[in-house]
């Protein structure tokens, strides 16, 4: 009879609880036991495991195997216990011998092939930043190396399991050498000034990313819409080092998987208008993190929006306001975080071609009518810049003079020196502020003050309305001192907010109601 202890790590939502891998053997029938909230895929692993001691040499052990997976009230899922579970029966049979202390400062994980052959698994970036924080080294699939040493430096990586087994007879478990840094994508190859004319969604695209805003672009197909949504990412910020491994730690435990090459890049999602509410939220039998959360740092464009589906236009709601989402299952309930830009695109009406010159709209103000009240008004009320774009004229398509557009480069510079006057101020951006820093940070003049008050009865702005106005207000008038200090003038910050910040904010919202 033999008992050994190995330890790994479990996945829920964006936590990795450790999980002690018990593996006992006793007299009496042949049996293999596994317990302790297995799901399928752990308990098929007896199988796998079989064959892996077996086509690598090693014996089965005679008499009951009983596994237990500490805690026992703690689901546990996926093949990561593989090499685990393999390697307590090894220790526990004496086929092999590891010193105490390597075993107890290290994390195994590990998917066995039936040759014994190691597989990468997923959500391991989670486990290694966990294992870091307390120490501990990591022994995992040679592909999960790039994945695991953007968190960790102490990674022991093998092919198979005799080479698992072999640098554990070395008590060389502990002495993985540091991997180096992920190199950080380069610029992406999507430049705004590949968008011919639309003077006016560059500059609301450029307000949207320099104060964080929500953004609706309105018009006919071939406009435009869609490139201006995919330069977004382009002009914002790089991601720091805790906000691209926050992004890539969520990337790591979805169902896609993480990509070492997408390391630092702010992602940028575009799910199809026939997405459910739970690919788009979050679910599943595991919770896993939906759409909002892919895009947290990033860019959620839904193009053609009002043909998603009414519920899922509505779940968006909650988190456009909060930054985080919550997914509960009978079994399991997670947290994740989901602050993200939204942008949106759609045609002014069912045929597309309202308003345009062409005249080939021939839709009638009731179908319309209700083909833009697809989207409820409360959705929205919460997106701040609402932009029409339209047809490009010929002589601006075909326009190759000298004359230099505006550059994604020379967008972000803008957008970050005008993000460096909002952090300075408020130490957030203007989308993010409420109550008392409203007061405090979009204080009007009094010309602003009377505009304000005209144009909230004529427009009919709920209080929501008037607080996303001033704080796209508060952008328009940070993007001015950002341009006056990147031009070297020195300048105070404005203490209140004049009539043309505001009557452009208005302006920039009124594509549709």
């Amino acid at each position: 009879m033999g008992l050994a202890r190995v330890a790994s790590r479990a996945q829920l939502g964006l936590s990795a609880p450790r999980v002690e891998v018990e593996v006992h053997l006793g007299g009496g029938l042949p049996t293999f036991t596994i317990v302790g909230m297995p799901a399928t895929a752990v308990r098929e692993s007896k199988d796998r495991v079989r064959a892996a001691l077996a086509n690598s040499g090693f014996e089965w052990p005679a008499g009951r195997i009983t596994v237990n997976l500490s805690p026992a009230d703690l689901p546990k899922e996926g093949c990561r216990y593989d090499l685990p579970i393999a390697l307590g029966i090894l220790l526990a049979s004496s086929q092999i011998t590891v010193p105490e202390q390597h075993l107890a400062d290290s994390e195994f994980y590990g998917e066995l092939g039936l040759a014994g052959e190691l597989k990468p698994i997923k959500g391991v970036l989670l486990a290694a930043a966990h294992a870091a924080r307390e120490h501990r080294a990591l022994v995992l699939p040679s592909g999960n190396v790039d994945e695991a040493r953007i968190a960790a430096r102490r990674i022991l990586a093998a092919d198979n399991l005799l080479g698992v087994c072999a640098l554990a007879r070395a008590g060389a478990v502990t002495d993985a050498e540091p991997g180096g840094p992920l190199s950080l994508p380069g610029p992406s190859s999507l430049d705004l000034a590949d968008v011919r004319g639309q003077a006016v969604p560059k500059r609301a695209l450029i307000v949207a990313a320099a104060g964080g805003h929500s953004l609706l672009l309105v018009g006919a197909p071939g406009t435009g819409k869609s490139m201006l949504a995919q330069r977004l990412p382009g002009i914002l910020p790089e991601l720091d080092a805790s906000e691209a491994l926050d992004v890539a730690a969520i990337a790591s435990v979805s169902t896609r998987g993480f990509s070492a090459a997408e390391f630092g890049r702010r992602p940028f999602r575009a799910p199809h208008h026939t997405a459910s509410a739970g690919a788009i939220i979050g679910g599943g039998p595991r919770a896993q993190p939906g759409e909002v959360s892919l895009a947290h740092r990033g860019v959620l464009f839904l193009d053609e929006l009002p043909e998603f589906n009414r519920a899922v236009l509505e779940s968006l709601r909650e988190p456009l306001e909060s930054g985080v989402v919550a997914v509960s299952r009978a079994a399991v309930q997670v947290e994740y975080p989901a602050r993200f830009q939204f942008v949106a695109a759609m045609n002014p009406c069912p045929c597309g071609y309202l308003g345009e010159s062409t005249g080939k709209c021939r839709c009638a103000p009731p179908e319309i009518a209700r083909y833009r009240a697809r989207i409820s008004g409360p959705l929205l009320d919460r997106i701040d810049l609402r932009v029409a774009v339209p047809a490009v004229s010929s002589e601006e398509l075909l326009d190759e003079s000298a004359e230099p557009r505006l550059t994604s480069a020379q967008a972000a510079v803008k957008v970050r020196a005008a993000r460096d006057v909002q952090l300075r101020r408020a130490g957030k951006l203007n989308a993010d502020l409420a109550g008392r820093e409203l007061s405090e940070h979009c204080a009007l003049d009094r010309g602003a003050r009377v505009l304000l008050g005209q144009l909230r009865v004529k427009f009919e702005l709920s209080a929501r309305g008037v607080h996303r106005v001033l704080r796209v207000a508060r952008t328009i008038a940070d993007l001015e001192l950002a341009d006056l200090e990147l031009a070297d003038l020195e300048q105070e910050s404005p203490s209140a907010l004049s009539s043309p910040h505001l009557a452009e904010a208005l302006q920039l919202r009124r594509a549709i109601s």
